[in-house]
């Protein structure tokens, strides 16, 4: 497999997500998407990458872009973090 790169197309993959959603990435087909991996939910890191995204949110719809994050926590941990 060829590696990834910022303007290069990716293969389709879909993952588990909160809400009880699976999400692929061609569910995203037509927009920009940008995916960020954390190492860990409920750190200060990956809460200060969130909380960036999150208060930069609409500046990222206006240039129809997703944002999606990834680490390899657990679902159940996802939905904590995220509630918090």
């Amino acid at each position: 497999m060829d590696k990834a790169a910022v303007g290069r197309k990716v293969p389709d993959f879909s993952l588990p997500a909160t809400g009880g959603q699976t999400i692929a990435l061609s569910d995203y087909s037509g927009r920009n998407v940008v995916i960020y991996f954390y190492p860990k939910d409920s750190t200060p890191g990956c809460t200060t990458e969130g909380q960036d995204f999150r208060d930069r949110i609409g500046q990222f719809r206006r240039r129809n872009t997703a944002i999606l994050g990834i680490s390899r926590d657990s679902v159940r941990s996802h939905e904590n973090f995220k509630a918090r």
